[in-house]
């Protein structure tokens, strides 16, 4: 196997690009944020038709993730990523064209398409920047998804302000536009690490389950948990997922190895992602609130949407300053060490958010802490990952690490969507989270972060860990054919 190694020179610039990108994506998914309220009267239909525009974005990258890291590992990482960010820029022309429904929710969904790009990236990094320079660079573009996320309310919210709400996707798509030439121009197109057929009908029935899944988890609230639409999509996820890998287990090539995917190393990363992210959305979509609601409340921060959106963009300064340190106590300790350490730090953050939630400056602080835990967290990920799956599997693994961190983030929007709807005062003519609300979804989400936390102590020890940018081939890895390549 050949690959197209960067220049020592330019290793600095593909890292840039690449966590750009990474960037630009996580951007997307805050981009509408500022606009929800309004939402319904500027496209003309209900709130509930309305929130598709937010729910088809999800679907989209669930389906995506792992389906572009597999095409990544048979046709080129490159290619697929030039492709998922091309799809990404259509989708905003789409929603800047459009003051309707339907158009607008298909612009969100190839939006969401482009959320393979950061299991992707890392993937590239694997193959093509120097040992020495690799666990600083994954640990950057594995925490983009936070910091694109942290910059992105802001930025949004001063546009929306400011301007016409169509701006928004006309400058996404020129960003998304300059990342794609950028791209093209400075990240080398390694050759392909897997042989074999892309296997269709195990990405139609993992897409089909998936949708079913996070379908029920993010619509649950307004259909009602125990209606016959929300319990029939989660008996209907639960079977088309067992289909699914009783396919994948069946065939030479698919879509994700479950064989891999059960070493002990990779399924207990995984799980750990999963309540990760159950973790990190707890303060995304709590701090803003708090910080939005009337001071007249008595425990509302009365602040803009503006505002609200600068005093969260130091986390994601943070995230950003503190990915490299996880890198080095990666290098140092073993990435089991940096999960471990990121997990009990956004724990000790939640801690801190019951007693800081007083004021502006608390939440600025405890929100910095937690995503500092983040940053550690998100570093440490694709290392355990990368050192435990062959080579040929590297984008399909990343894609399922960062499939499953989403699944996690759209449980905890549910959970904690739940708890502020059923902890409610009366604030004038309107119904409002009660402080112990938001105490309740902070404690929640910090025992997501102590789970997390012995999760973690059940993946090996270094002894069982190889490093990302010279392990080869697991030696237990199962028999790969070529009677379908």
């Amino acid at each position: 196997m050949t690959t197209a190694a960067a220049a020592p020179s330019r290793s600095g610039a593909v890292v840039g690009v690449l966590a750009g990108a990474g960037i630009t994506v996580s951007l997307m998914q805050t981009l509408v944020i500022p606009l929800i309220p309004d939402l319904p009267n500027l496209l003309h239909t209900s709130a509930a038709n309305a929130s598709w525009v937010i729910t088809a974005t999800l679907l989209a990258a669930a389906v995506a993730t792992p389906v572009a890291g597999r095409l990544g590992d048979l046709y080129g990482k490159r290619h697929v990523l030039v492709a998922s960010t091309i799809l990404l820029v259509i989708g905003s022309l789409v929603c800047a064209l459009t003051s309707s429904l339907a158009p607008m929710v298909v612009g969100r969904a190839l939006q969401g398409v482009g959320a393979g790009v950061i299991p992707l990236g890392i993937s590239i990094m694997r193959d093509v920047l120097p040992p020495r320079k690799l666990g600083s660079a994954i640990a950057l573009m594995s925490s983009s998804l936070g910091v694109g996320g942290a910059f992105g309310l802001p930025l949004a919210a001063v546009i929306a302000q400011h301007a016409d709400w169509h701006v928004l996707f006309w400058c996404s798509a020129g960003v998304g536009l300059l990342v794609t030439v950028l791209l093209v121009l400075v990240v080398p197109a390694p050759a392909p690490t897997a042989t074999g057929r892309f296997d269709a009908v195990g990405a139609l029935g993992l897409g089909a389950g998936l949708v079913c899944l996070l379908l029920a988890v993010s619509k649950g609230g307004d259909w009602g948990w125990a209606g016959p639409r929300t319990l029939g999509l989660f008996a209907a996820s639960v079977v088309l997922l067992l289909v699914w890998g009783w396919w994948e287990l069946r065939i030479a090539s698919p879509l994700v190895d479950l064989r891999t995917t059960a070493r002990r190393q990779v399924l207990m990363t995984n799980l750990a992602s999963v309540v990760i992210g159950f973790s990190l959305y707890g303060m995304s979509l709590i701090a803003p609130q708090l910080l939005e609601l009337p001071k007249a409340t008595g425990y509302g921060l009365g602040q803009s949407l503006t505002s609200t959106g600068l005093l969260l963009v130091p986390s994601g300064l943070a995230m950003m300053a503190v990915s490299p340190l996880g890198a080095r106590l990666s290098a140092a300790r073993g990435p089991k060490t940096s999960l471990f350490a990121g997990a009990l730090v956004i724990s000790a953050g939640y801690v801190l958010a019951i007693a800081l939630m007083g004021s502006a400056w608390g939440v600025l602080v405890f929100a910095a802490v937690i995503s500092s835990g983040i940053g550690l967290a998100y570093a440490a990920m694709p290392a355990l990952i990368m050192g435990a799956v062959p080579v040929a599997d590297t984008a399909a693994a990343n894609g399922l690490n960062t499939l499953m961190r989403s699944i996690g983030t759209s449980t905890s929007s549910a959970v904690t969507g739940v708890v502020l709807a059923h902890m409610t005062t009366r604030f004038g003519p309107v119904s409002i989270p009660t402080e112990n609300a938001f105490r309740t979804g902070f404690l929640v989400a910090g025992g997501g972060a102590l789970l997390a936390a012995l999760v973690t102590l059940a993946i090996p020890g270094r002894r069982g860990q190889s490093d990302p940018a010279t392990s080869a081939e697991p030696t237990d890895s199962a028999p790969r054919t070529t009677a379908d390549a």
